[in-house]
């Protein structure tokens, strides 16, 4: 017996493949191959430098227009900024009134948004995107508060807080009705 030779493999397999009608048919062959682009085509594909370029600058153009309209939001920290300025407002009228041995009231506007000193001319103001809740006592003293946190010569106060607070986190101004103490409370409503 001999030995199967390399072509009848080869034939063998290509009967079973279907690969036969297109060894006869070089036509169908060509078919089959992949298609190559021509040489113009390629050069022509994709972006040049100066189409990128210019698509760039109209990019930075138009951020160098809209960015300073966005409008600007007050941060945590600048949260806490407007807190420690109605607090030291705060104390600085508390001290006065100690020193001068009378009594002091600090204003607090709810719906102006402003907390004005009893003592100088100081006026801290919050931006409209800050919550601003006051409460305050209706009676001091024996007498109507009028959105006031007022300070006696002995450091005692009528007590009162202010919320400042911003997406439900944000700090607390408490005065001790009984010390007249000012306090910072940060919480967070998550």
């Amino acid at each position: 017996m001999a030995a199967p030779s390399a072509n009848g493999f080869a034939a063998r397999f290509c009967r079973k493949t279907g690969l036969a009608a297109e060894f006869k048919n070089p036509d169908r062959l060509a078919e089959r191959a992949p298609r190559r682009r021509h040489a113009v085509e390629s050069s022509e594909a994709g972006f040049t430098l100066i189409e990128m370029v210019c698509v760039l600058a109209i990019v930075a153009l138009l951020a160098a227009i809209l960015l300073p309209r966005l409008p600007s939001a007050t941060s945590r920290s600048r949260l806490e900024a407007y807190a420690i300025e109605v607090a030291t407002l705060l104390k600085a009228d508390r001290n006065a009134a100690i020193w001068n041995r009378g009594s002091v009231a600090a204003l607090v506007d709810a719906r102006g948004r402003t907390v004005r000193s009893g003592s100088s001319a100081h006026i801290v103001q919050v931006p409209d995107d800050v919550v601003f809740d006051a409460l305050l006592p209706q009676r001091c003293n024996g007498k109507p508060a009028f959105s006031a946190v007022s300070f006696f010569a002995t450091g005692m106060s009528c007590g009162g807080a202010i919320r400042l607070t911003r997406f439900g986190s944000g700090f607390e101004v408490r005065v001790n009705w009984l010390t007249g103490g000012v306090d910072i409370v940060a919480h967070n409503n998550s």
